[in-house]
């Protein structure tokens, strides 16, 4: 029998330093700019006291051309 997941993410944008933030259930994070293919150039999330995630609606992914 196939076991198949589901990839869940959470997308949200840091407006304090102005990047995507993905989260997903197991807890692993990253950070990325708005610039071209962003998704090369991620890198690991820690927040910080100035941090503000403001959520994102999911149509979004695609544009940013996420690979989940």
């Amino acid at each position: 029998m196939r076991t198949f997941r589901k990839n869940v993410v959470a997308l949200y944008v840091d407006r304090s330093s102005q990047q995507w933030v993905a989260l997903d259930p197991e807890a692993s994070s990253g950070s990325w700019p708005s610039a071209p293919n962003p998704w090369d150039q991620r890198q690991p999330f820690y927040p910080t006291e100035e941090t503000e995630l403001e959520p994102v609606p999911g149509h979004y992914k695609h544009m940013l051309g996420l690979p989940f």
